[in-house]
């Protein structure tokens, strides 16, 4: 067979023109892919810093859109330089926004009003409250109160845009309180949500007599999972938690009465009374238990991992563990969620060093590829069944991509001595070496565009978008033919 033919991106886009690809789901999306992938990878093709800012306060992007200002000033990345979408009215410390996420609308759905078919910036303030925000105006679309009693600050997806779990900072009780000896039992909330409309599920309450020392806790895809000091990581059904443990279903907008007060629930100063609390032995009622004994709803998993880093997914089921052992750090293990096997070749650990250790995720795509990225390598692994054993899965390289560290000027540079002879001196850059310590940094990818975010040791943020240029030399060739023409 001969060389495989690069695609020719005009004809395909002439296809696409008349409807030939129409028929069969998913055949567009690919072919789009191909061609930007056909004209990012060429060459010629370079891309140009065309907008570049600097900020005080953190920076985010999402989907085309960067935030600035926590979030108070949006800016559109779309078009060929950056343009201001809105800018909300400046507000004090307290009514800031903590923290956000973008809400795109849901195929095949009907929805109560045309706007909530736009998409909506959902943001958790400083000061409790849940806002749905246009993502293209600014204009407040829907707001909730959440509650007095802590303070929530964080926000993440448990069903990617479809529920949404707002946690508390931990409570670690005043000075006086922990030098009196007196422990807070409640050490953080989850208020859990389906979004558009807004309508609450419950509001969880983390109990140290029930879980223990928990050093944090979040929700994804159903899943309660519960984190420890000592790395030991347990995951819970929250729906069986929800279905056992709560004390009144409460619904958005309509009166309640709880504990002698009365008001609406989500509103100020009312807010949402925390209605999911799990009480010793009351999930499991056939056993007779004595007021002292507390019990934690049924276990579903538990692991012990180094840092508590735990990650689920792969075909069938499978995750991924450090062991807890300090001098363990960099080395991953992947193994079968069903019976805890060690998948053939399961064993991954890249050789390097560095200030920053390398690490390991399933690809977000669902398709079961494993990404893990080192300092100058990146491994694209696939989990399939062992041939001639489908109960046994193993690990192997799909593909790697290698980078080209640069140089250190002064390498081998020769040096001579005071009675003339020359010296060839050895020097490597190490990674390792804290003078040449990267910070944090974020790179994304969208269509044509670029972007990259960082931030420098004086809490200094930039941002940095660049544009892809096909043939720049060519370009710059003819405008000077036709100006001297």
């Amino acid at each position: 067979m001969g060389p495989t033919q690069k695609p020719n991106v005009c004809r395909q886009l002439s296809r696409r023109a008349l409807g030939f690809f129409s028929r069969d789901a998913g055949v567009v999306q690919r072919t789009n892919l191909g061609i930007l992938r056909v004209l990012v990878c060429q060459e010629s093709t370079k891309f140009k810093n065309v907008w570049t800012t600097h900020s005080k306060s953190p920076i985010a992007y999402e989907r085309g859109r960067i935030y600035f200002d926590n979030y108070r000033c949006c800016v559109s990345s779309v078009a060929s330089e950056p343009r201001k979408l809105y800018e909300m009215p400046k507000c004090s410390k307290s009514e800031k926004i903590e923290d956000a996420l973008l809400w795109e609308c849901p195929v095949g759905e009907i929805l109560p009003n045309s706007s909530d078919y736009k998409s909506s910036l959902i943001a958790l303030t400083a000061h409790n409250w849940l806002f749905r925000i246009s993502a293209t105006t600014g204009k407040v679309l829907e707001k909730i109160y959440l509650a007095s009693y802590c303070k929530f600050r964080y926000l993440s997806w448990d069903t990617p845009q479809e529920v949404i779990a707002v946690k508390s900072a931990q409570n670690k009780g005043s000075v006086l309180a922990r030098q009196a000896g007196i422990q807070q039992p409640v050490l953080l909330y989850l208020a859990v949500f389906h979004v558009l409309p807004f309508s609450l599920i419950g509001i969880l309450e983390i109990n140290k007599k029930i879980f223990g020392n928990v050093t944090d806790a979040t929700l994804s895809h159903g899943i309660l999972i519960v984190m420890y000091s000592s790395g030991l990581v347990r995951l819970y059904s929250f729906q069986a938690i929800t279905e056992q443990f709560m004390q009144q279903k409460l619904d958005l907008g309509c009166a309640c009465r709880w504990g002698g007060t009365a008001g609406t629930v989500g509103e100020a100063p009312f807010g949402i009374p925390c209605n999911i609390k799990i009480t010793d032995g009351s999930w499991m009622p056939e056993r007779t238990h004595t007021p002292d004994h507390h019990h934690t709803p049924p276990l579903l998993f538990e692991v012990s991992s180094l840092e508590n880093a735990f990650q689920i997914g792969g075909h069938p089921w499978h995750y991924i563990i450090t062991p807890n052992k300090k001098k363990q750090k960099g080395v991953f293990h992947i193994c079968a969620l069903k019976d805890n096997s060690l998948a053939k070749n399961g064993i991954q650990e890249m050789e390097c060093c560095s200030l920053e250790s390398d690490w390991i995720y399933f690809h977000p795509d669902a398709s079961g590829r494993i990404i893990h990225v080192g300092p100058n390598q990146v491994k694209v692994l696939k989990l399939n069944e062992v041939e001639n054993n489908s109960a046994q899965h193993q690990i192997s390289e799909d593909f790697v991509i290698l980078a080209n560290r640069e140089k250190n000027k002064n390498e081998n540079l020769p040096t001579v001595t005071a009675s003339g002879r020359v010296v060839k001196k050895n020097f490597n850059l190490l990674d390792d070496d804290p003078e040449q310590e990267t910070y944090s940094h974020e790179v994304y990818f969208d269509r044509d565009l670029v972007l990259h975010i960082e931030q420098k040791p004086s809490r200094v943020f930039s941002c940095y978008v660049y544009q892809m240029v096909c043939d720049p030399g060519e370009e710059e060739t003819t405008n000077r033919s036709c100006e001297k023409e």
